[in-house]
């Protein structure tokens, strides 16, 4: 999939390279492009951290249930947010 992903982009830089239009109009639909796929990366990110946070938190709940073991972890700062 992945590889995919990666030859769509290349598909579309090209496709939008060889376009008939000035390159002041390619540059800022590259720009545009880029924007939008980078806005997308955050995206998935953000929503793949969730899914950790949401399976992690499945499985700590039973466990500290099932061990009598209900900590509170102290809030730390160490500027990482996960």
């Amino acid at each position: 999939m992945r590889s995919f992903l990666v030859g769509l982009g290349f598909g579309i830089g090209l496709g939008v390279l060889f376009a008939p239009v000035s390159g002041d109009q390619t540059r800022g639909k590259i720009k545009d492009r880029a924007n939008d796929l980078a806005d997308s990366a955050r995206e998935r990110l953000e929503e793949g951290r969730e899914r950790v946070r949401r399976g992690i938190s499945a499985i700590r709940t039973p466990a500290q249930e099932a061990t009598g073991t209900e900590t509170s972890r102290p809030a730390s700062n160490t500027g990482t947010s996960f």
